[in-house]
């Protein structure tokens, strides 16, 4: 049964802006190149520095090989992992996985 991860970032104080476009124009692209399916980018209107974007996976184990695919590749550990530190506060991740109900569009 395909899922999805619900990921809430905190960008540090006046970053936003920077930490957008590096989600788009760097990480997201990456990551899709990979195999990622990115369903949405958003910005909190009522929260500045708070950033929402969500993924989908049709299996734990299409999850797990997506993870390896992006997470251990040399591109990730030796460039994009210590700028995604200097924009975001990792200590306050947070991660959600997520079903779609029956009548959501999103299945």
């Amino acid at each position: 049964m395909a899922f999805f991860e619900l990921r809430e970032y905190r960008i540090k104080d006046g970053k936003m802006d920077e930490w957008v476009d590096f989600m788009e124009k760097e990480i997201i692209p990456f990551q899709v190149g990979k195999g990622m399916v990115v369903v949405g980018s958003f910005v909190s209107e009522e929260e500045e520095d708070l950033y929402i974007w969500i993924r989908r996976f049709e299996s734990e184990e299409e999850r797990e090989n997506l993870y390896e695919a992006v997470y251990q590749d040399p591109v990730w550990t030796d460039d994009i992992s210590d700028r995604v530190g200097a924009i975001m506060d990792r200590e306050r991740i947070v991660v959600r996985r997520i079903l779609p109900t029956s009548r959501s569009v999103t299945q």
